[in-house]
């Protein structure tokens, strides 16, 4: 409990202003690493506000609401993290400045929160006027790459039309007749070695494992999947074998080895070639498996069990029973492949209509892997956000600067004193197209000052160019730099909410136990006889 209501506003707002200064200068593809050691001294180096965010321990109750909003953002889109922290962080910034100006704290905040949700709503009535184009054909894979490219370029500069063309053709591979695209379809393998030009994508599933027999290909694969070992059945309940003789153990061995063979070969006769199993895989079961000529793997995760089986359209079988021809999937190949130095078995489609692509990512540092791999995670989630809404804004600040531009002058024609607060809000955009500027070594005033005379000429798609060594604004349309407008409209939201609710919090009220003497602990055990 702090003492004075306006002292706690204050440090709601401070501890807010540097969570969102820490994303500010990671901002766009210009933006500088963190490096980042969580709890387990695991080592992060990125730019990927969502990343830094889920590994850092942010213990200021309020600087938890802005975090909230980034992860809402993080599930909603996928993409524009940083986005929301930065532009809460300066609404709350400029509310400050509000709130000192002379009125009570109590009074000045819901002029400022009034202000803010008048100024959010003519935001979100402005944005739909700003879209600049629409995707058209989600099957191109040029298309998709080029509308992909900016979400990858923020993470990935300089690789980002490789990237984007990868992605793409991830995505068109297995985006099914009925638009409804999961994300959780396309997988990233990633091994070490080579460089990022050398990463391809697979029609099928890739996992770093070897195979388990001498049968490294297949051709045509017929798959059987048992979630249960590979090896002979256990009886429920123990059982005591007595054997009085020779003869007789060698009889008992006999018949485990004769049902193990019986088990296999009915496996290898119901026409599968290929066994994959979610458990161990016995010696005896591998020798009778190498006999009847089938390839088995081994996959320890029941989630990789899971998606094999949505990929070759197989039923995972509880028990070692032979499948029926409805249990059993089907892929064009499976073998045991060698990229760099790593052995992995790939379960190929030719076909590109499969259920599940994967990305085969590689680099000379986990590290930098890592990093890709976020960059094609936003990439994955940009593709998904076109399936559900198709428009699209121009990037580079230039949406952020029009905003600004209409806002203030819609917060002239408010007669109240929440004009101060909407033009407040309006200014806040600038400090996108500001975090660009300073992040590539620009003069932002210079970049604002002329980004706003190119927009009050009615030039909408005019943002920052980041590829120039000067204050130097270009279209956004005609150089592709574009942003999704469900992106942007969740954003704006987001960031609004969670700057609100802070600026309605007064106090901060920690339950925790109360000081004094502790109380006296009893005996233990007073009830027992105590035995002399």
């Amino acid at each position: 409990h702090y003492s004075g209501l306006e002292e706690a506003v204050y440090r709601n707002i401070q501890a807010c202003k540097e969570l969102a200064q820490t994303t500010r200068t990671a901002y766009g593809p210009n933006g500088m690493n963190k490096m980042v050691i969580n709890h387990l001294e695991k080592l992060f180096v990125t730019n990927d506000a969502a990343t830094i965010l889920r590994e850092l321990e942010v213990q200021h109750p309020a600087a938890k609401m802005l975090v909230m909003a980034s992860h809402m953002q993080e599930q909603e889109v996928g993409d524009g993290t940083n986005f929301v922290l930065v532009f809460a962080g300066v609404l709350l910034e400029l509310a400050e400045d509000l709130l000192r100006m002379g009125l009570s704290v109590s009074e000045a905040s819901y002029i400022v929160i009034e202000g803010y949700e008048k100024a959010c709503k003519k935001a979100l009535e402005i944005l739909p006027d700003l879209v600049c184009c629409s995707a058209k054909n989600l099957r191109d894979i040029e298309e998709v790459a080029s509308l992909l490219r900016t979400s990858v370029m923020s993470k990935q500069y300089g690789n980002e039309h490789f990237l984007a063309k990868l992605i793409a053709q991830a995505c068109v591979s297995i985006l099914p007749d009925s638009g409804h695209f999961n994300v959780d379809n396309i997988r990233v393998c990633k091994i070490v070695g080579a460089g990022i030009s050398a990463s391809s994508v697979l029609h099928g599933m890739v996992f770093k494992k070897e195979t388990e027999g001498d049968v490294t290909s297949v051709k045509d694969a017929k798959i059987a999947v048992y979630s249960c070992p590979f090896d002979g059945m256990i009886t429920e309940t123990k059982g005591t074998v007595l054997i009085k003789n020779a003869e007789e153990l060698m009889n008992f061995s006999k018949g485990e080895e004769n049902l193990m063979d019986l088990q296999v070969k009915a496996i290898a006769d119901s026409g599968a070639n290929v066994v994959v199993t979610g458990g161990k895989v016995a010696d005896m079961a591998l020798h009778y498996a190498n006999k009847y000529n089938l390839m088995i793997v081994r996959l320890n995760s029941k989630w990789d069990l899971r998606r094999l089986c949505k990929t070759v359209g197989a039923t995972a079988l509880p028990r070692l029973t032979p499948p029926t021809p409805e249990e059993m999937g089907h892929c064009d190949s499976v073998y045991l492949s060698e990229v760099g130095d790593t052995q992995v078995v790939v379960f190929k489609h030719e076909k590109e209509d499969g259920a599940i692509s994967t990305i085969l990512i590689r680099g000379s540092t986990d590290n930098l892997m890592d990093d890709i791999e976020r960059a094609v995670d936003d990439g994955v989630n940009t593709f998904k956000v076109l399936t559900r809404d198709k428009r699209l804004v121009p990037g580079g600040g230039a949406t952020e600067i029009e905003l600004a531009k209409q806002i203030t002058s819609y917060g002239e024609t408010c007669p109240g004193l929440d004009q101060y607060a909407i033009k407040k809000f309006a200014e806040a955009f600038e400090a996108i197209p500001r975090a660009l500027a300073e992040n590539s070594g620009v003069k932002a005033n210079e970049v604002i000052s002329k980004l706003y005379a190119v927009h009050q000429e009615g030039n909408k798609n005019v943002g920052f160019d980041i590829e120039a060594e000067a204050a130097v604004v270009k279209d956004m349309l005609e150089a592709g730099v574009l942003d999704t407008y469900l992106g942007k409209s969740w954003g704006i939201k987001l960031a609004t909410n969670a700057a609100v609710t802070v600026l309605r919090v007064d106090q901060i009220i920690m339950a925790k136990p109360a000081g004094g003497p502790k109380p006296p602990s009893g005996k233990k055990d007073w009830d027992e006889d105590q035995n002399d």
